[in-house]
């Protein structure tokens, strides 16, 4: 994973989270990165109001192509 793949501004769509509740994170979700850490999570302000940051290597995602 390279930090110049999810610039600031990237919108995603979730597949899968995990450790989290289906019914907050849920498939089909979107949501805007806002940065990644130096650790290579990615953090997101998401659709429904959550914070919660990616995990590249565990979470299931897409980028949305404009």
């Amino acid at each position: 994973m390279n930090k110049k793949d999810f610039p600031k501004g990237t919108r995603i769509e979730l597949y899968h989270m995990a450790g989290e509740s289906s019914s907050r994170m849920f498939k089909g979700l979107q949501g805007t990165v806002l940065h990644v850490d130096d650790i290579g999570q990615v953090h997101m302000r998401w659709d429904n109001g959550s914070s919660l940051a990616l995990n590249v290597k565990e979470d299931k995602f897409k980028i949305i192509k404009n």
